[in-house]
């Protein structure tokens, strides 16, 4: 599977797809118009093995809430992913059973890396 969660209304993420190389075949799924899916967000956990990497706590709602106060579980981390899209860190690329995720300089460098030698 090669697909990237994103925001089209997110300026970094149409940068960092801008920046990649080698995405033809590439599904682009802007997770605003159409929300992920369970089964979506349990494929990019198997690939984590974690649902607080893929949380993102820079969202406006993580601050707006408090929820840096609160002792979330993985399946807070889960439940508040599917409940709306801000509390996903994107961009997602996954490309065969590599997945990057997030929008910090590191990862942007081994996405683009990997996509290279691809």
């Amino acid at each position: 599977m090669k697909k990237i969660y994103y925001l089209k209304t997110c300026d970094t993420c149409k940068k960092i797809i801008k920046s990649l190389p080698n995405t033809d075949g590439f599904i682009l799924q802007d997770i605003k118009e159409e929300p992920i899916t369970v089964k979506q967000l349990e494929e990019m956990h198997a690939l984590t093995g974690s649902y607080e990497k893929l949380f993102s706590k820079r969202a406006k709602l993580y601050k707006e809430r408090g929820m840096k106060d609160m002792n979330l579980t993985e399946n807070d981390f889960k439940q508040y992913i599917l409940e709306h899209y801000t509390f996903l860190s994107r961009p997602v690329i996954i490309t065969n059973d590599k997945i990057f995720v997030g929008n910090s300089p590191k990862n942007v460098t081994a996405a683009i890396e990997y996509l290279s030698n691809e």
